[in-house]
């Protein structure tokens, strides 16, 4: 099994915590004694998944480990995760509903089409523009978890434009980089 891919069972494991720690602190910030409420909480157990993400991918490479179960299992976690947050933020009325419809059908798009060409023995490695997609995307996210209003909010608002922009920019790039390939 190797560590990178228990790290990325756990993060499996985890994204339900995650979706009740956020979905039941609705209205939730920090109590008038300073308490740490359950929004504070989903965003840390958001950060901690996103960041064994980063840690079981390097042990993967590093350690030379890396399976068909992990090429397969890593970018559901990374799906999952980021899609129940997308979904939980719609559901809590913080994020537009057709942010999540973007992002979702070019991830699960580009997903199909990468097993598609997998089949046909061709691999699609992560661009460096896929890879600034996940950051901007985890860091809008992040952004609306906090529940700590005003300006976070507006950043909020402003880094999840540029990481919907990139998400459709980057897909299409996919697509246009293996139109040329073929």
């Amino acid at each position: 099994m190797g560590l990178p891919n228990i790290l990325t069972c756990v993060r499996i494991v985890f994204i339900p915590l995650f979706v009740w720690l956020l979905l039941s602190s609705a209205g939730e910030g920090l109590t008038e004694t300073g308490e740490v409420t359950r929004r504070w909480w989903a965003l840390a157990v958001f950060a901690l998944l996103m960041a064994t993400d980063q840690v079981d991918g390097h042990l993967a490479r590093k350690y030379r480990v890396i399976t068909d179960f992990g090429k397969l299992a890593d970018p559901i976690a990374d799906k999952a995760l980021m899609i129940s947050a997308l979904v939980c933020l719609n559901v809590l009325g913080e994020l537009w509903w057709w942010v999540t419809a973007v992002i979702v059908v070019r991830e699960l798009g580009i997903t199909l089409w990468r097993m598609v060409l997998a089949r046909r023995s061709m691999v699609v490695p992560a661009s460096q523009g896929g890879k600034l997609k996940t950051v901007l995307q985890t860091l809008a996210v992040a952004l609306y978890v906090m529940p700590v209003g005003g300006l976070i909010t507006w950043a909020a608002h402003g880094v999840m434009a540029v990481a919907v922009v990139i998400t459709v920019v980057t897909g299409v790039q996919y697509l246009v980089d293996s139109r040329r390939e073929n």
